[in-house]
């Protein structure tokens, strides 16, 4: 069917012998992972238990990022998806309960008893809303040319001439010319005279307004927090239940990113920024030093900014975060049609398509996974998208010749060792670079040097295993505990005591199980060596 509605009808059986990640041949009787004094599950399992056959693959380079929500909150729906290709789960805190929520993260941990492997968890905090108040005789019809007044006067309900605007500290940034935009930017208003409690406005772009619409002003920078008392709750019930990423939104400076790190503290979740105002886009580079991760978020991004500008912001934003070494996901509307439709438009795959060209790190379903009729269909289609995109030339010649110039701060030896892993595996035709991450650095490093050989991150680390899940071409295992039990001997496996031929061995397995690799292939092997060998850093070559 040709036009702009037209479906996209054979986008998902161009690979119609696709394989997907498949569940064990034994998961009826796992073992279950090592407990802590408090019967938790969080430390990592020893490199006895490391089981290549458990561990999820084959494997795609740009990682996919699903909302959950009614249509995929169940045990099932969720192991699903993540065999379909998920990488990182969102929690959006701007629906549910506290227990709700609980109980989805208990889900999607579940899974890593199950198959031996690590899951993301990606906390979305609400941040402010700022909205009209009620109508008298609902819903009112705003002529172009004429005069309407905002106010705070919360006694008297709205009609046709004014609105009730609860939110003094917006009254306090306005002056005259300011644009206003209500009901995600359908209707547009120009101001012309206000003072601390009322703005009195001309309609520039009318239409039907009703009400608890929402308010964006693009023009100027509000005097309000990112943090809502909301968010500050919602954020410490992520620490508390061990989230791995929180999202604020309304971020409009680094100061906003550093109130959220107060709040959470020393933990070990990271923060990511959601790019949606104007004012992060002016102020990025402070914004990108502040976070560990970022979000364009394209949906209120381009009700604040003009439709034209959204795609160049995006890029801009994608690069940027590239160069500083931070995952950036590109998420909204990508596959917007799946909601109600088992195939998205041309527009749309083209859409996510672009976003994998550009070097994203992830891609991301909301609604679709969340709500929609066809979550298990967007997650394969996205999928889909991302193995044709990573498969073709172009693509690859694009991350091949992307390498980036040698960074003029930090470990000087670990910067040009980097780069010097990247170009030995592409010039020895290596399958793979297993790298040794404490904190996940050095992992991240590679992820930003766009190599076109899969990435294996070994740690001692759950927590940073986690984190990594986000990280374009990274495949995490956590293979170290300073201090791991293991539930079938009475001793403490410390990891000093692991040996460096031990690690090599559990990289090996996982790459020649997942066909990454085949006897005789090499592995080029980077990072830092456990305890108790002499040095830091190492870049060694392996023959399988």
């Amino acid at each position: 069917q040709e036009g702009g509605g037209g479906m996209l009808r054979s986008f998902s059986a161009a690979r119609p012998g696709r394989p997907e990640r498949k569940p064990s041949r034994d998961d009826d009787t796992t073992t279950p992972l090592p407990t802590d004094e408090k019967g938790s599950s969080g430390g990592s399992p020893s490199p006895d238990f490391f089981d290549p056959d458990k561990f999820p693959g084959p494997f795609s380079k740009t990682k996919i990022v699903a909302t959950i929500g009614p249509a995929s909150s169940s045990m099932e729906m969720i192991e699903k998806l993540w065999l379909k290709g998920v990488d990182v789960f969102r929690i959006n805190l701007s629906h549910g309960t506290h227990d709700q929520h609980r109980e989805v993260v208990g889900n999607i941990r579940s899974l890593e008893e199950k198959y031996r492997c690590c899951t993301a968890i990606l906390l979305d905090l609400q941040g402010p809303k700022l909205r009209i108040g009620s109508f008298v005789d609902g819903p009112v019809m705003l002529e172009k040319g004429q005069m309407f007044t905002l106010d705070t006067n919360t006694e008297q309900q709205g009609d046709s001439r004014r609105a009730i605007l609860p939110h003094p500290e917006i009254f306090a940034a306005l002056h005259k010319g300011t644009s206003l935009l209500l009901d995600d930017g359908k209707i547009r208003l120009r101001v012309v005279d206000c003072g601390p409690d009322f703005a009195q406005c001309e309609v520039v772009v009318g239409g039907r307004l009703s009400e608890r619409k929402g308010v964006n002003v693009p023009d100027v920078a509000l005097p309000i927090s990112a943090l809502t008392d909301k968010d500050k709750k919602d954020a410490l019930f992520g620490v508390e239940v061990g989230v791995d990423w929180i999202a604020l939104s309304f971020v409009q400076r680094a100061e906003d990113i550093e109130e959220l790190k107060n709040i959470v503290g020393h933990h070990t979740v990271k923060v990511m920024a959601k790019i949606e105002k104007p004012q992060a886009v002016k102020d990025f580079a402070r914004v990108c030093d502040a976070v560990n991760g970022v979000m364009v978020a394209r949906g209120d991004l381009g009700v604040e900014l003009s439709a034209h500008e959204v795609p160049v912001v995006q890029k801009q934003i994608v690069s940027q975060m590239r160069k500083a070494g931070k995952p950036v996901v590109v998420a909204t509307q990508m596959l917007e049609s799946m909601i109600t439709n088992p195939i998205p438009t041309r527009a749309e795959a083209n859409d996510v398509a672009n976003a994998i060209y550009d070097g994203a790190d992830a891609v991301m379903l909301s609604a679709e996974s969340a709500a929609g009729d066809f979550p298990e269909e967007a997650v394969d289609m996205m999928e889909s998208i991302i193995r044709e995109v990573e498969a073709s030339e172009p693509y690859r010649e694009r991350m091949e010749h992307s390498s980036l110039p040698l960074l003029e701060t930090g470990p000087l030896i670990e910067h040009a060792m980097i780069p010097a892993a990247r170009n030995l595996a592409r010039d020895l035709h290596a399958s793979a670079i297993v790298c040794l991450t404490k904190k996940g650095r050095i992992a991240q490093r590679l992820s930003q040097e766009r190599s076109t050989r899969p990435i294996i991150a070994l740690s001692h680390s759950r927590k940073t295993a986690r984190h990594l899940l986000l990280s374009w071409g990274v495949y995490p295992i956590d293979v170290y505990n300073a201090c791991d039990r293991m539930d079938h001997a009475d001793q403490i496996v410390k990891y000093e005591d692991i040996s460096f031929d031990r690690v090599i061995s559990i990289a090996s397995s996982l790459a020649l199980k997942k066909d990454l690799a085949k006897e005789g292939d090499m592995l080029v092997v980077t990072g830092w060596q456990p305890r108790g060998v002499p040095g830091a850093n190492i870049l060694r070559i392996v023959k399988l």
